[in-house]
C-alpha cells in the first residue's frame, strides 16, 4: 500500500513538495484526481469569484503542539511575519476594500505585530478574526489580550476539539482543556459568546481518521455540555475536517491510516460543496508575504498561478481584479473541503 512504502522515507513535514508527491501518488486502487472528479460531475476547473477575506498566516510560532496541526506549528518554530510585510497586508486590505482580515498562525498572538494589525484593521472598519488556541490568553505577556480583542470587537474563532477533557488533551496536550475553559470563562466575562458584537466560535476537529459528525447536532451537544459542566457560553461551533497535510499527514502514515483516509475523502465528495469552498472568496498570505489560494495550499507551497501579483506588496486594485477571478491550484487534499457536509474556515458547507 502507499502508506507502508512511504513510511521508509523521511517524514513529509519538512518538504512541501514531498507532501504533494505523497498526496498525488496512487496505491493498488488508484484514486481520482480532484480535477478529474470536477470534470466527471460536469463542473469546470475551480476559479475564484471575488475576494471577501484576506487570511494572513503571521507565522508558525505557537505555544502548543497539536496532533492535527496542518501548519506544523510549535514552540520551536521561528517563522514570523515582519512589520514591513504586516503593513503591506494592511495597505492591501484597506486600499482594495477587502471586508475581512482573518489572522491565523501558529498562535497569531505571538507575532510581535499582531496587536498593530488588529488595531489598524479595526480602525479602518474591517471585520477582524483572530484564530486563537485559547491557552495563549493565559500566558504571561499575553494576558491583556482579551481586553484588547474586546475593545476592537475582534471575532474569536477558538480551537476546542472536544468538550471532554481527556479527548481534548489527547489531541492538544496535557492540561490544555482546563486552561481553555479558564480562557473561555475570561472571554465570557467580557461579553464574548453573549453579545452579538463579540462573537466567540469554537472549532471541532475529529480524532482519528474520520469525518466530522453533523455540525448542528454537535453544536447542541457542545452547548449543553459546556454550560452544564462549566457555565461557558459561545456563539457557534465549526466542525472542520482534518486535512492530510504536515503533522496530520505524518500521523496517518505512521499509523497506516493514510490510504483508508484518502479513500474516505474521495468517496465522500459532494459536488454541491464546490461552490462554497473558502478558496473561491479568499486570498491567503504566508508569513513572508507570498500569495496562495488558501492556508492548506500555503502549507503545500502551491502558490497562486497565472496572476500578476505573487506577493502581497504587489496587490493593488488592478491586480486584485485579476486575483479575484484566478484559477485555483487544486490537488487531492481538496477532497478534505468537499467531503461529506463540506469543510471551510467557517465550518460545514451544508445548508
Amino acid at each position: 500500500m502507499i502508506a507502508s512504502s512511504l513510511l521508509r522515507l523521511a517524514s513529509p513535514l519538512a518538504d512541501p513538495a514531498r507532501q504533494v508527491e505523497i498526496l498525488e501518488a496512487d496505491g493498488p486502487e488508484p484514486l481520482a484526481t480532484f480535477h478529474a472528479t470536477l470534470a466527471n460531475h460536469g463542473l469546470p476547473p475551480l476559479r475564484a469569484h471575488g475576494i471577501d477575506v484576506l487570511q494572513v498566516n503571521v507565522g508558525k510560532v505557537c505555544n502548543q503542539t497539536c496532533h492535527h496541526c496542518h501548519v506544523d506549528a510549535g514552540p520551536d518554530r521561528r517563522e514570523a511575519m515582519s512589520r514591513e510585510t504586516a503593513d503591506h497586508c494592511l495597505r492591501a486590505l484597506i486600499e482594495c476594500d477587502i471586508a475581512t482580515l482573518d489572522i491565523t498562525g501558529g498562535a497569531p498572538e505571538m507575532n510581535p505585530h499582531f496587536r498593530h494589525m488588529v488595531v489598524e484593521a479595526s480602525r479602518a472598519g474591517r471585520r477582524v478574526i483572530d484564530r486563537c488556541n485559547l491557552t495563549i490568553l493565559l500566558t504571561p505577556r499575553y494576558e491583556d489580550l482579551p481586553e484588547l480583542l474586546a475593545e476592537h470587537r475582534v471575532e474569536i474563532i477558538a480551537s476546542l476539539p472536544c468538550y471532554l477533557e481527556d479527548n481534548c488533551d489527547r489531541q492538544r496536550g496535557d492540561g490544555v482543556f482546563r486552561k481553555s475553559i479558564e480562557a473561555l470563562e475570561r472571554l465570557n466575562a467580557l461579553g464574548y459568546g453573549l453579545q452579538d458584537d463579540l462573537r466567540l466560535s469554537l472549532v471541532f476537529n475529529p480524532q482519528g481518521a474520520s469525518l466530522p459528525p453533523d455540525e448542528r447536532k454537535l453544536e447542541a451537544t457542545y452547548r449543553h455540555e459546556l454550560m452544564d459542566r462549566y457555565g461557558v457560553s459561545f456563539t457557534r461551533l465549526f466542525a472542520i475536517t482534518n486535512m492530510p497535510i504536515a503533522r496530520y499527514l505524518d500521523d496517518l502514515l505512521q499509523h497506516g491510516r493514510y490510504d483508508a483516509y484518502m479513500r474516505k475523502l474521495v468517496d465522500a465528495f459532494r459536488p454541491e460543496n464546490v461552490d462554497g469552498v473558502m478558496c473561491r472568496t479568499m486570498l491567503s498570505v504566508d508569513w513572508t508575504g507570498r500569495l496562495f489560494d488558501c492556508d492548506f495550499n500555503q502549507m503545500l507551497d502551491l502558490s497562486v498561478f497565472g496572476a500578476v501579483a505573487k506577493h502581497i506588496r504587489d496587490v493593488d486594485r488592478s491586480t486584485l481584479m485579476q486575483l479575484a477571478s484566478r484559477r485555483i491550484a487544486t490537488g487531492r487534499h481538496c477532497f478534505g473541503c468537499t467531503a461529506g457536509a463540506g469543510s471551510s474556515c467557517q465550518g460545514s458547507l451544508a445548508p
